[in-house]
């Protein structure tokens, strides 16, 4: 029997949209009110106005190329965050150069969630084999690890087979990292005669996971991993359950695909742009352009989750 993370999970899809739409005009207008870059680009929308996706999608979309510049001209944020730099948890340096902002909310990121759908529970030893350096990439998976009361072993990246010793050592049971990495672990500690079948559950990203990769995992180490969509700019914007059918859209946000170029919506399966809105305080996105293109499934997954999702 499928065990949900929480009520959202399995929340009635006319409810779920009807309360992110609620949403909105609050989101709008705290934007507006306190991130500088919100507040000259919403100068003539009323957020009381803004309440369903068709007036969502009135609003102008930001561009990776505008938040580049606007943290050239306003660093460090560019204008878009709400919060005060001194009162963020982290800061980061991603290539660009693009600053990225941390919160101090327990799972800032939203990738709990995520790692629940995965099997991840409290008291599950989490091996993380992102970078923990300049970039999000290793803090938004630690934190959701930390979230679930799981502990974690900050591996980062390189050093192969001092990975697979602590591996072995702590008995990890989680992997996290990019997919061509967890297949590297996997071969190499074979090769060693290191015992790392603790490791059970692994969630990945940052990497392509085609078919053949997933499959000779499975087949080769009896590990399935699942893979998750996110930006160090949004979080986790989607992820995989075990049913492996598409990605589902993560609570706490807004996805449009739309026409890239033009913010303009496309028809219902059709490829687009992915546009994200965010439902955050501290860095208040909205209808941010990810650069990355999808489409949207029909139906709801077979495992049971309600969200809609994506390819």
């Amino acid at each position: 029997m499928t065990e949900f993370y929480d009520e959202r999970d399995q929340m009635d899809a006319g409810a779920r949209e009807a309360a992110l739409m609620a949403s909105l005009p609050a989101q709008l207008s705290f934007a507006k009110a306190n991130a500088p870059y919100f507040t000259k680009l919403l100068a003539d929308i009323d957020p009381a106005a803004i309440t369903s996706r068709e007036a969502l999608a009135t609003l102008p979309v930001t561009y990776k190329s505008d938040l580049v510049a606007a943290q050239a001209a306003h660093p460090p944020f560019g204008g878009m965050n709400a919060t005060a730099t001194g009162d963020l948890l982290h800061i980061f340096r991603s290539p660009g150069p693009i600053a990225e902002p941390e919160g101090r909310q327990a799972d800032w990121w939203r990738a709990a969630r995520a790692f629940h759908a995965a099997g991840v529970r409290k008291g599950d030893i989490c091996h993380c084999s992102f970078s923990y350096h300049l970039t999000p990439g290793a803090w938004i998976m630690d934190s959701a690890a930390r979230s679930l009361g799981c502990a974690v072993f900050p591996g980062g990246v390189g050093n192969t087979d001092l990975q697979i010793e602590a591996m072995a050592h702590y008995k990890a049971t989680t992997f996290c990292g990019t997919p061509d990495f967890l297949k590297i672990v996997l071969e190499r500690a074979r090769e060693l005669g290191v015992d790392v079948s603790s490791i059970t559950k692994a969630i990945v990203g940052g990497g392509a996971l085609p078919p053949s990769l997933r499959q000779l995992i499975q087949t080769e180490f009896g590990v399935t991993p699942l893979q998750n969509y996110g930006t160090a700019d949004l979080g986790i914007v989607a992820y995989e359950s075990p049913a492996m059918e598409g990605m589902l859209i993560n609570e706490g946000l807004i996805l449009e695909i739309v026409r890239p170029g033009s913010g303009e919506p496309v028809a219902e399966g059709e490829v687009g742009e992915v546009v994200v809105t965010i439902l955050n305080r501290d860095y208040p996105l909205v209808r941010f352009a990810t650069g990355d293109l999808s489409a949207m499934l029909p139906g709801e997954s077979p495992c049971g989750r309600t969200a809609p999702r994506i390819k």
